[in-house]
């Protein structure tokens, strides 16, 4: 598990008769070079102690989120951002439930609610409790906002049950961290340009033409990947968004910057063009606001088209071109003939007449065609964020594959 080295793993250690296995996956961790920093939830303290988990990691075991001794550093804070990853195992049904309502109850939860690291959850109950319609209910809202689930097993419960619910083996738990890990440093060679947001193009310096583009969806998709350990470069119209974390952030106006921007920051890997750019532009921008009776027309002409560009150079075409294609009829015709047109690999199509997944919501459902497969796949309705980890996986997947 050569992955692990150096990495740093804060392990949350719920109440359970499964939380002495998580002593050996310390061990585990240990072994392989990680810096490991453990808290244990009430609940944790009935079946091991902080001496135990101390002894092995060699380091402080935290177990109260006010701590007279440690809070005026704010543990939740500082240990929610010294981790690489922050790994629940076991975790228990009522610590998902937890989690899945954003409660903030002790350390472990509220250190979940102030972390933007990646999170896996190691789930260990009975049978019963796992199958139970609120728990999968639970669980399906961590899927929902990128939680990564492992296991649980089937086998043998301590209570003399058998079925789901049984917590992984903890050198199975570690593996799916060391891939975690490993596909993060694969997808390091890889560059990846992204595009955003709507454009402006000025007509005088009060009015512009434009569109209802939130850029939601390509900011998601440019921290994904660059939490998938992608080179990420964003090109953003005018939005109110958040620049991602540890992404190049270009923000530009018009869509003769963004075809500028986007040529000066080739070659990528795979660029992926989200922006609604404008398809036209006034023929001259007026130097002075145009009065309204003086307003009875303007001349108009088309603007590049980057992605179409982009997708025909022959020495600057990324290796994978993604295209994004919002329709309001007839989705799936007039997607593939934009991937025909634009000689895209991928169009990723959505219907923006749909009020639930339109401009300016929080969710989306999309549908990917490819060039080289007849076969449509559907991403079904989801948070965009989630809309953006299965677009990034699928990503990485085809890179990889492509050598």
């Amino acid at each position: 598990m050569k992955n692990l080295k150096n990495k740093k793993i804060l392990l949350v250690i719920c109440g359970g008769i499964a939380a002495y296995k998580s002593l050996e996956l310390i061990r585990i961790f240990k072994r392989n070079k990680c810096q490991v920093k453990t808290i244990l939830t009430e609940g944790a303290l009935q079946f091991i102690t902080p001496l135990s988990a101390s002894s092995l990691s060699g380091d402080k075991v935290y177990t109260d989120l006010f701590d007279f001794k440690s809070e005026s550093e704010m543990d939740h804070i500082s240990l929610s951002r010294w981790a690489d990853i922050i790994l629940f195992a076991p975790i228990t049904a009522n610590k998902i439930a937890q989690l899945s309502n954003g409660l903030a109850q002790d350390l472990a939860t509220t250190v979940a609610l102030a972390s933007d690291k990646e999170i896996f959850i190691a789930p260990a109950m009975n049978v019963r409790m796992w199958e139970n319609l609120i728990t999968k209910s639970n669980l399906n809202k961590l899927i929902n906002i990128n939680y990564n689930i492992i296991g649980p097993d089937i086998g043998e419960m301590a209570c003399g049950e058998y079925g789901s619910g049984k917590f992984s083996d903890p050198f199975e738990i570690a593996n799916v961290i060391n891939n975690y890990f490993n596909n993060l440093n694969e997808n390091k060679k890889y560059k990846a340009l992204v595009t955003a947001g709507p454009t402006r193009e000025y007509i005088d310096p009060v009015r512009f033409i434009s569109n209802r583009s939130s850029g939601k969806q390509g900011y998601a998709i440019a921290e994904e990947l660059q939490k998938h350990g992608f080179h990420t470069t964003l090109i953003s119209g005018p939005t109110k968004l958040k620049s991602p974390n540890g992404v190049k952030m270009i923000n530009i106006d018009s869509a003769d910057e963004m075809f500028i921007k986007t040529l000066e920051n080739l070659p990528v890997d795979v660029a992926i063009f989200t922006a609604a750019v404008a398809d036209f532009k006034a023929k001259e921008i007026e130097k002075n606001k145009i009065k309204k009776e003086k307003f009875e027309k303007f001349e108009i002409e088309r603007n590049k088209d980057i992605l179409g560009y982009t997708s025909k150079h022959n020495k600057l075409r990324p290796k994978l071109v993604i295209g994004f294609a919002a329709e309001t009829n007839n989705l799936e015709e007039n997607s593939r003939k934009k991937l025909d047109e634009k000689n895209c690999d991928w169009i990723v199509a959505n219907d923006v007449s749909n009020k639930k997944i339109g401009f300016d919501t929080e969710y989306n459902e999309v549908k990917i065609l490819q060039k080289d497969k007849k076969d449509i796949e559907n991403i079904s309705f989801n948070t965009k964020e989630m809309i953006a980890k299965r677009l990034v996986e699928k990503i990485s997947n085809k890179l990889k594959a492509n050598g």
